[in-house]
């Protein structure tokens, strides 16, 4: 006699693959913006680095014109 609690249950099986795709989209979605905010740091970063290494900080801030 089989066992019925060891059989496939479809109905997991469904809901299990419709998790399974919302928690895919949300992680791509997740490691999309966290890609998008690392470069934009590291840009800042990089920016930051070349304005202190050839003497950006010493020009004098200019202020903005309004018209």
């Amino acid at each position: 006699m089989t066992n019925p609690w060891l059989t496939s249950n479809p109905f997991m099986s469904m809901w299990l693959s419709a998790c399974n795709q919302m928690m895919g989209a949300a992680r791509g979605l997740a490691m999309a913006e966290f890609q998008r905010q690392t470069a934009a740091m590291q840009a800042e970063f990089e920016k930051q680095v070349v304005d202190f290494w050839t003497g950006g900080w010493l020009r004098p801030q200019q202020k903005a014109r309004r018209r």
